[in-house]
C-alpha cells in the first residue's frame, strides 16, 4: 500500500488517525503519553522499505488530534483500543511495537487480546511497580483533582526547562522544536484533548502492570527487548525482569539513548527490529 499521510478508522467509540506505509506483514507502532506517531518517524520508514507494513496511529494519550469523549480511556479501555484496531483493520499476525506507556497498554493486550499478535518488540516500558515511573508519578493523583492538568500542561509551554532536562530526561540527544509542538500543542490548544488526557492519567495504577507481569509467561510468542541501559526512567533491570519472565524473549541493548529510544537511535533501532522480524518471520 503507498505511504498515506492519514488515514482515519472508526473503533466505535474513537476516531483514531494513523499514518500507513509500505506492504507486507503488519507492524503497529503504540507510542506513550504525551506523544504519536510522529516518535516512530525515523523508524517506520526503514521497516517499511524492509518489507513491513507499517501503522503509525496517534493513541489519545494527550497528543492526538481527533477527541474521543465516550472512549474508555483506562489502561485496560485503551489495550481494547488497540486490539479493536486490530480487529477492524483485519490485521493478522501483528508485530505490535511500543515505547514508554505504550509498553504497559502492550502488556495489557498481550494478556487480554493476544490472537492477532504474533510477535513484540518493547523498547523502555513502564511495566511491574513503574507505572507511572517515579519522576511521573504525581501526574495521577494530580488528574483527579478537577483542573488538575492544566498546571502540567502550562509547565510545559518553558523549552527550556525541555532542553535543560533533556526533554525530561526522556530524550538523551535533541528533539526537533516543531516535533515537541505536535507532541505538545493539542493539549494545550484543545480542552476536550486534555479531558481526554485527564481521563487516562487518573486511571493509571500499577496494579494493571504488576497484574499483567503475573500473566504474561502465558504469553510464549517472540518477544524483542530493546533497552537503552542509560535510561533514568525505566532502568535495564527491569528489561532484564521482563526477559526473565517472558519465555519466549530476547534482550537487546540501545547504546546512547535514554527512555525514547525511537528519537535517540532511530538507526540502531530500525537495525534490530528487522533482524528480529526477518528471524521470527511466519513460514
Amino acid at each position: 500500500m503507498p505511504i498515506s499521510e492519514f488515514c482515519e478508522v472508526d473503533l466505535g467509540d474513537a476516531r483514531i488517525r494513523y499514518r500507513d506505509r509500505g506492504e507486507g506483514p503488519p507492524v503497529v507502532f503504540v507510542h506513550g503519553l504525551l506523544t504519536n506517531g510522529l516518535l516512530w518517524r525515523n523508524v517506520a520508514p526503514s521497516v517499511a522499505e524492509a518489507g513491513f507494513r507499517c501503522l503509525t496511529p496517534d493513541w489519545p494519550l494527550g497528543s492526538h488530534e481527533i477527541p474521543v469523549p465516550d472512549a474508555d480511556l483506562s489502561p485496560p479501555g485503551v489495550a481494547a483500543l488497540i486490539a479493536r484496531f486490530l480487529e477492524v483493520l483485519d490485521l493478522t499476525d501483528v508485530t505490535v511495537v511500543a515505547n514508554d506507556t505504550g509498553g504497559a497498554l502492550t502488556q495489557l493486550l498481550m494478556i487480554t487480546s493476544p490472537e492477532r499478535v504474533g510477535r513484540v518488540v518493547l523498547t523502555p516500558s513502564d511495566s511491574f511497580e513503574r507505572f507511572l515511573p517515579p519522576m511521573f508519578s504525581p501526574l495521577s493523583p494530580l488528574a483527579r483533582i478537577p483542573g488538575g492538568t492544566w498546571p502540567m500542561i502550562q509547565a510545559l509551554r518553558w523549552r527550556w526547562l525541555l532542553k535543560t532536562t533533556d526533554f525530561l530526561w526522556l530524550a538523551k540527544h535533541p528533539v526537533p522544536g516543531h516535533i515537541l509542538d505536535a507532541y505538545l500543542l493539542p493539549s494545550r490548544r484543545d480542552r476536550a484533548i486534555r479531558e481526554d488526557l485527564a481521563r487516562f492519567l487518573a486511571g493509571i495504577d500499577n496494579r494493571y502492570t504488576l497484574t499483567a507481569a503475573e500473566r504474561l509467561p502465558a504469553f510464549e510468542k517472540p518477544v524483542l527487548l530493546a533497552w537503552a541501559p542509560e535510561d533514568r526512567h525505566f532502568p535495564l533491570w527491569l528489561g532484564e525482569k521482563l526477559a526473565k519472565v517472558l519465555p519466549n524473549a530476547e534482550l537487546k541493548t540501545i547504546e546512547d539513548s535514554y527512555a525514547f529510544v525511537p528519537e535517540d537511535q532511530p538507526e540502531r533501532l530500525s537495525a534490530v527490529m528487522v533482524e528480529f522480524l526477518r528471524a521470527h518471520a511466519t513460514t
